[in-house]
């Protein structure tokens, strides 16, 4: 499914992403980047602006809201997102869990 269009000058880029993790990267109808993840990827491209290459990234993520996405262009942030924690905090809540888990097996 689209997940968004963004049009930068002459340039129109389209994200896809499934829900299997398929990540489409489709730049004036071609296909310039595929990768698949379940924890987001980035994904490097060039476009063309005033007759020179300019090389783009474009990173997917997953933050506390749901799917983050960056845009660079030169290296100069055009969309930034904020910094995933998502999975840092998943992490330290299956460590609680784990704890508590053992705790209580600890105490019975």
């Amino acid at each position: 499914m689209k997940f968004t269009t963004i049009n930068l000058g002459n340039n129109k880029i389209e994200v896809f992403n499934s829900f299997i993790g398929r990540e489409t990267i489709v730049l004036n109808g071609k296909v310039v980047s595929e990768k698949n993840s379940i924890t987001g990827a980035t994904h490097h491209f060039k476009i063309i602006e005033n007759d020179q290459e300019v090389a783009c990234k474009f990173i997917f993520g997953y933050g506390l809201n749901g799917v983050v996405m960056s845009l660079y262009k030169d290296n100069k942030p055009v969309i930034e997102s904020e910094k995933s924690m998502f999975f840092g905090f998943v992490f330290l809540m299956l460590i609680a869990f784990g704890f508590i888990s053992i705790y209580n097996l600890i105490l019975n």
